[in-house]
Parts: structure tokens; sequence; C-alpha cells
């Protein structure tokens, strides 16, 4: 498995592909308990990274468009 990450340097590309390999493993692997439990964890924690990320671009193109719609406004008058 890669080793994490620290938050600073993550992507949310490098987090979704951690996220594979994490389900991958669990697919095709026998896991015992104590590493089920540290992979759920992880795959926790790289879920909340991602939907932080998405929520963060999603008020980012907001603001964007936002500011495309009050131009379009401005020169309509």
């Amino acid at each position: 498995m890669p080793e994490p990450q620290p938050a600073a340097d993550r992507t949310y590309r490098d987090a979704i592909a951690e996220l594979e390999v994490l389900l991958r493993r669990l697919e095709t692997e026998q896991v015992d308990v104590d590493d089920l439990t540290a992979s759920a964890e992880r795959a926790a924690e790289l879920i909340r990274f991602c939907k932080q990320r998405l929520r963060s671009a999603e008020a980012s193109l907001d603001r964007v468009f936002d500011a495309l719609d009050e131009e379009d406004e401005g020169t309509e008058e």
C-alpha cells in the first residue's frame, strides 16, 4: 500500500488512487480484522478529504459563474 501523504501535499487524484488501492486490496486479499479496521479508518479519512476538495471546487466554480453572470448583467444595460 502506498505511504500516506501529509495532508498539505495530498491531491484529490492521489487520494482517489489510494482509495482504489485500498479497495482492490480488500477485494483480492484476505484481510485480518486489525488491517480491516485500519483500512476502513484510512478510507474514511480519504473520503472526507475528497468531499472537502469537491465542495471547495464547487464553491470556486460558483464564484466564477456568479462573476460571469454579473459581467453579463452589466453589459445588458
